[in-house]
């Protein structure tokens, strides 16, 4: 096998969420603007002769058969024909079930590293249209762009958002993407808006409601964050987020949290690390 290679997968944070319909087929329809954050899993890649794709280490909460790692792996090999086969590492720190996008990310990652490193040389339009048959967030990590995502995540208009820092609180709980955009009195009807550039009014995200019912934890940590400045959930959470205009803001709030609170604090990206892997 050939030298390692290691790669970010930053983690994301939805600034706005509204549901705006559902499709014949379940699928819901979005609109969400996606900032990715500076805060990452770490994927190693070993490239092999092989063509076997393997993972090198156990990640707990992460079995070999749902490791969207794993499949991106595959699913690339599969399309191209490619002979080589890779050995992955994981280094989980982005939260399961906490909205930040973890395994999307990682998928999106291995796409980029893999046709980087196997020099299957797909453009970056055919690898966003291959990330979208791996889950509805992929392809903007694909794509490498803060952006507008509508429909079901693959229509995606770029965003050049300001500058800021996030403190993010994680919730001692995972919360189920299915279960939250499954039940009965989510809102599926809000109205489409239009969005030429990002406004700090265009916040809110329809899931939250039904998040904090379901799950009281992460009111409490939503709770505890509106108390120092304007805080919502990220995606289907379960972590809670607000923005600051500089890094010492958000760490004098972050000093100020309950000892057994936990969270992170983040800059936000002006683009995806990774952005000039793929044309």
């Amino acid at each position: 096998m050939s030298e390692t290679h290691r790669y970010p997968a930053p983690g994301k944070l939805n600034l706005m969420l509204r549901v705006t319909g559902r499709r014949a087929d379940g699928y819901h329809l979005l609109q969400t603007v996606i900032r990715f954050i500076d805060y990452s899993d770490t994927l190693s890649f070993r490239v092999r002769e092989d063509g076997a794709i393997t993972r090198a280490n156990e990640v707990a909460g992460v079995p070999v058969d749902a490791d969207l790692a794993l499949r991106a792996a595959r699913w690339l090999q599969r399309i191209t024909g490619t002979r080589h086969g890779a050995e992955i590492a994981l280094e989980k720190r982005l939260p399961i079930g906490g909205g930040l996008g973890g395994g999307s990310s990682d998928a999106a990652t291995t796409l980029l590293a893999l046709n980087h490193l196997w020099r299957t040389g797909l453009a970056r339009e055919r690898l966003a249209a291959l990330a979208l048959e791996l889950g509805a967030d992929v392809p903007v990590f694909v794509g490498g762009e803060n952006a507008l995502a509508e429909g079901i995540g693959e229509r995606l208009t770029p965003l050049e958002l300001p500058p800021a820092w996030y403190l993010v609180l994680v919730p001692p709980v995972a919360v189920p993407t299915a279960r939250i955009f499954a039940h009965p009195e989510l809102k599926r009807d809000s109205k489409p808006i239009k969005i030429t550039a990002f406004s700090a009014g265009l916040v809110g995200n329809d899931l939250e409601p039904v998040v904090c019912r379901e799950y009281p934890e992460v009111g409490r940590y939503l709770d505890w964050l509106k108390q120092a400045a304007p805080a919502w959930v990220t995606g289907t959470g379960a972590c809670v987020f607000a923005a600051f205009p500089a890094e010492n803001a958000a760490r004098r709030v972050w000093e100020q949290a309950p000892g057994a609170m936990r969270g992170f604090v983040a800059q936000g990206l002006a683009r995806h690390p990774l952005r000039d892997l793929a044309r």
